[in-house]
């Protein structure tokens, strides 16, 4: 992170294109960063969930972020995830942060005891050299990150914030009535369908799938909030939902990640491969996605 500026605005979390076997595709890599800076993005997030995280390999995420980190030029900041590499999450992300990324994302371990979250964090904070925001996604890790235990690092020298990703609403009131409008702290909204609502409330940003194929929309609806241009920026909400329907309707969240990458590929951005355990989709599934796309306008 770039002194202690307060980090805001449109984080996009990068899919990871890769080859057949498995391997970065570098050339995709290029062209999506150049993408998602033409669309004025506050940042681009790597080895998050949306970018297939549990599944590349250790020394794919090491070339992902120091290939990222070079295309960006500090043209925005580069947001690099640890995944579920507990007890390393500290090591990991400090590899990271060696190739080039400025801020560590961190979800809890897989399962982990709700009791020893704090500790989990505790001993994250303690092992990074650099800043650290905290990542809540239940629907992959199966806990839930408590409120309180939040709070007990709000403050610290190096958390920068936290990512929710709990389509909770009552928790995301809670959490912007706690710790929006500090100077030291961020909130950052995961979940596309309550974007608009927290960005109102007071959050100060987003991490929508959906930048990868509108990037620009994303940042205009940052832009309106920070305005308080409130109609600018349901109707780039309307949109932002809109589109990720595509790709997200009927759709498990797997399915929506390869979903995603063909949309991509549709508009010439990515190659439809996916890691394991997801699938690619069907030439018929790929003809209908066209469809939808090109009555959008997304097409390029």
């Amino acid at each position: 992170m770039k002194g202690k500026s307060k980090i805001r605005g449109a984080v996009v979390p990068m899919v990871t294109p890769v080859t057949s076997t498995g391997d970065l595709d570098g050339a995709a890599v290029d062209k999506l960063v150049d993408f998602l800076l033409a669309g004025g993005v506050d940042g681009v997030f790597v080895v998050g969930t949306t970018g297939e995280g549990a599944a590349v390999r250790p020394d794919v995420r090491q070339h992902l972020v120091k290939r990222v980190a070079e295309r960006v030029r500090g043209q925005t900041l580069v947001y690099a995830g640890t995944g579920d590499t507990h007890p390393n999450a500290a090591a990991v992300g400090n590899e990271f942060l060696k190739a080039g990324a400025d801020i560590i994302v961190s979800r809890p371990p897989t399962s982990h005891p709700v009791e020893k979250l704090a500790e989990f964090y505790q001993s994250l904070l303690e092992g990074l050299n650099g800043p650290l925001v905290i990542y809540n996604i239940p629907q992959t890790t199966n806990v839930s990150i408590p409120l309180d235990v939040i709070a007990q690092f709000v403050g610290h020298p190096k958390l920068a914030g936290v990512k929710d990703s709990e389509n909770n609403p009552a928790r995301l009131e809670e959490l912007i009535k706690r710790f929006a409008g500090r100077d030291d702290f961020s909130i950052f909204i995961g979940v596309g369908v309550l974007m608009a609502k927290g960005m109102k409330m007071g959050a100060d940003g987003i991490v929508p799938s959906v930048g990868n194929l509108i990037p620009d929309t994303c940042q205009q609806m940052c832009a309106a909030a920070r305005e308080k241009n409130w109609d600018e920026m349901d109707r780039c909400a309307a949109r932002m939902n809109n589109v990720a329907a595509v790709y997200q309707k009927g759709r498990t969240l797997g399915e929506s990640l390869a979903a995603l990458k063909a949309a991509l590929y549709c508009c010439g951005l990515c190659t439809l491969n996916v890691l394991p355990p997801l699938k690619m989709l069907s030439e018929n599934e790929l003809a209908g996605m066209r469809q939808q796309l090109s009555s959008l306008n997304i097409l390029l």
